[in-house]
């Protein structure tokens, strides 16, 4: 341990291997040997994640990224939560075919807010020595002239933009590549310079923004930047991502039952990403919770991340639930109830209480027979709602008390 000032860091070379060995990490620049030296030697570090709001909910893969930010800062490390408010508006093109449509200031505004609600269960907050810092890139974002953006284009080429594999690919496929999309590396490579840090944390699809961050600080800080990149937990079959932006994975900004639902119903081939990257489950019985069964193996690594959001008593009520409704045919015993006049205002009524996100998803679950009665007749066959009370199933996991006024 090496203390500076009130703060101890940990030197701990067991600690830090194991969490850097768990198998989150997919590459470190410029060399894992070097930032392992630094995190030897009691250096304090100054480490930062950021991330666009640009959706209302963040999801498990998210989360994985703040529980390891949370490790580094536990070790006695500065880390800082970055909200991208401003790079936001500008539309990131990372792994896009197309443009990503800028958001308004108010659909950050509220979309900030759900994330903060989301974080905060991951990473210690009402820590009174070292809690983890939060900021806003729309502080020097912002107040940046014309003049201050060209002298940051300047450090970069157009050919060094083009070697994005986005947009190679756009120019082959003839897809419009947006000017505006050229300056997103070099927003999010200015947030180094403006946090002055040590590392930056990201997803392996950010290298390519956090290079240019590396870029920036050695030039307009004489400063090296090591870069952590963390694996995009895909589905090992698929290769398919869990998205915010195409609404695919576990969110969390679910409650407890409908959490722990979502990952069971995760195909069995992410059992194991799930284990290594959003669990603590020591890495030692991952062969022995894998050999248990797919069935068992997942109701494990889903206790113990439900667990992680809502507490071990909450968990456990969800697992119950869970059991109930898909074990024995049950229903839950706290559902949402509503109230209609006439069967034909159930769609506005379900949307209304957000049972139902939109118009196009309930035509889709009436259109997919995925709303059903207690017999299991999809809701398209009844011609009306029989009786003053009646409960539907919606999709898999979500259930509904319907009273006929």
């Amino acid at each position: 341990m090496h203390t500076k000032g009130n703060m101890t860091v940990i030197t701990d070379k067991k600690r830090i291997n194991e969490i850097f060995d768990r198998g989150i990490v997919a590459e470190i620049l410029p060399s894992r040997d070097a930032l392992m030296e630094k995190l030897y030697s009691g250096e304090r570090l100054s480490i930062y994640i950021g991330a666009d709001p640009t959706s209302t909910a963040l999801h498990l893969s998210h989360a994985k990224n703040y529980m390891f930010l949370e490790e580094l800062r536990a070790l006695g490390h500065e880390v800082i939560v970055l909200i991208g408010d401003f790079t936001a508006r500008i539309g990131d093109p990372s792994g896009r075919n197309t443009g990503r449509p800028p958001l308004t200031e108010e659909d950050v505004k509220k979309n900030v807010e759900g994330w903060m609600k989301q974080i905060h269960p991951l990473m210690n907050f009402d820590d009174k020595d070292n809690p983890p810092r939060l900021a806003y890139n729309s502080a020097w974002l912002a107040p940046l002239s014309l003049s201050d953006v060209v002298g940051l284009a300047a450090h970069f080429t157009v050919q060094q933009m083009l070697e994005r594999d986005m947009f190679e690919k756009r120019m082959r496929e003839g897809n419009p590549i947006y000017l505006h999309e050229f300056l997103y590396p070099l927003m999010q490579g200015y947030d180094s310079v403006a946090l002055d840090v040590n590392v930056e944390l990201c997803g392996t699809d950010q290298i390519f923004n956090a290079l240019a961050g590396r870029t920036l600080m050695k030039r307009l800080k004489n400063k090296d930047k090591f870069i952590i990149a963390v694996n995009l937990m895909e589905n090992p079959k698929t290769g398919e991502l869990m998205s915010k932006s195409k609404g695919a994975g576990v969110f969390l900004d679910t409650g407890p039952e409908e959490m722990y639902g979502a990952i069971m119903a995760q195909p069995d081939e992410m059992i194991e990403p799930l284990f290594i990257n959003c669990t603590r489950i020591p890495l030692g019985e991952k062969d022995a919770l894998l050999s248990e069964g797919p069935r068992q193996a997942k109701a494990r690594v889903a206790l113990d991340i439900v667990a992680r959001f809502y507490g071990r008593e909450r968990a456990q009520r969800a697992e119950a639930e869970f059991e109930k409704i898909f074990r024995t045919g049950g229903v839950p015993d706290d559902i949402p109830e509503i109230t209609i006049t006439s069967p034909g205002e159930l769609g506005d009524q379900l949307i209304a209480a957000g049972i139902i996100k939109s118009k196009t998803e309930w035509h889709r679950l009436i259109a997919d027979g995925a709303i059903r009665n207690k017999d299991g007749v999809p809701l398209a066959h009844l011609s009306l709602i029989p009786s003053s009370t009646i409960i539907l199933k919606i999709g898999k996991r979500r259930f509904v008390r319907i009273v006929v006024g």
